[in-house]
């Protein structure tokens, strides 16, 4: 991991410093030293908490602050958890893909805990996020861990977009035995002319893992697909899979329910079949 850092850092670097000669963006200290919008954050919260008609909104810990989750609830006894990461800039109730999510995966005995991640502002690239990545590495875990209080057995991350790529740097830095199973929802996407820095830490995991993706999705997505499910070939696991939703974009819009679908029928055979 030092020796990716370290790389990583050289790779920012010279990136940032061509841009900053060309005027196009910040220079490197600042770009290293970013903190998450906190403001935009509150802002968010607010709108959320204002309108919030499913689920209940909670405040998790870390050691800097507190932030925003909601907690959804099924009627029927509960199978296990699925923490939801959103995509960059939005938030846990976002319409396109994790409000579906969140409200429908209880329908079917799934309790969800949909995390705020960080946020930067809306104009901000996926290099800007790179430095803010560690900021979501305490809000996974203490979404883990508030879930592990309250008894619940089987817990799942998953995350989309922007929100996968923070996962999986947790995932890189931690390893996932924290975790029962892992969920990547259009991973891989990034900028123009920036590529991911650090490859996908799938090949390495021993949970089982699904990937999920459009087939009208972002062309990095879509060109990695093969590579992703050569890593859950890797892997191992036997019940690990790659699934495709069809005319679907990466924000999976008006393709919610096709979504809960694949998610509900995979951890259906993972874990209930299996308890």
């Amino acid at each position: 991991m030092m020796i990716l850092n370290k790389l990583f850092v050289v790779l920012l670097l010279l990136n940032l410093l061509a841009c900053s000669l060309a005027n196009e963006e910040p220079m490197f200290e600042e770009r290293i030293n970013a903190a998450p919008d906190y403001v935009r954050e509150e802002r968010l919260a607010d709108e959320i908490v204002d309108t919030l008609l499913d689920g209940k909104a909670v405040w998790l810990k870390t050691d800097d602050r507190d932030f925003l989750a909601i907690d959804t609830l099924p009627d029927e006894p509960v199978k296990g958890a699925v923490i939801i990461l959103h995509g960059r800039g939005f938030h846990p109730d976002w319409s396109d893909a994790i409000n579906p999510l969140r409200v429908q995966l209880p329908e079917y005995g799934w309790r969800t805990l949909s995390l705020q991640m960080p946020v930067l502002q809306k104009t901000a690239k996926y290099y800007d996020y790179l430095p803010v990545f560690k900021y979501s590495h305490q809000r996974i875990e203490a979404g883990i861990q508030y879930l592990r209080e309250q008894g619940i057995h089987h817990v799942v991350l998953l995350a989309h977009s922007c929100g996968a790529h923070m996962a999986l740097d947790w995932l890189a830095a931690n390893g996932d035995t924290m975790i029962d199973a892992f969920i990547g929802v259009g991973m891989g996407a990034t900028d123009y002319q920036q590529p991911m820095l650090t490859g996908f830490p799938l090949d390495k995991m021993q949970v089982p893992v699904l990937d999920v993706y459009g087939a009208d999705e972002y062309p990095a997505v879509l060109r990695m697909a093969p590579e992703r499910k050569a890593m859950l070939v890797a892997a191992g696991h036997p019940v690990s899979r790659q699934a495709v939703i069809p005319q679907s974009d990466h924000y999976f819009s008006d393709k919610g329910d096709e979504l809960v679908d694949i998610v509900v029928k995979w951890l259906f055979s993972l874990f209930v079949d299996r308890d």
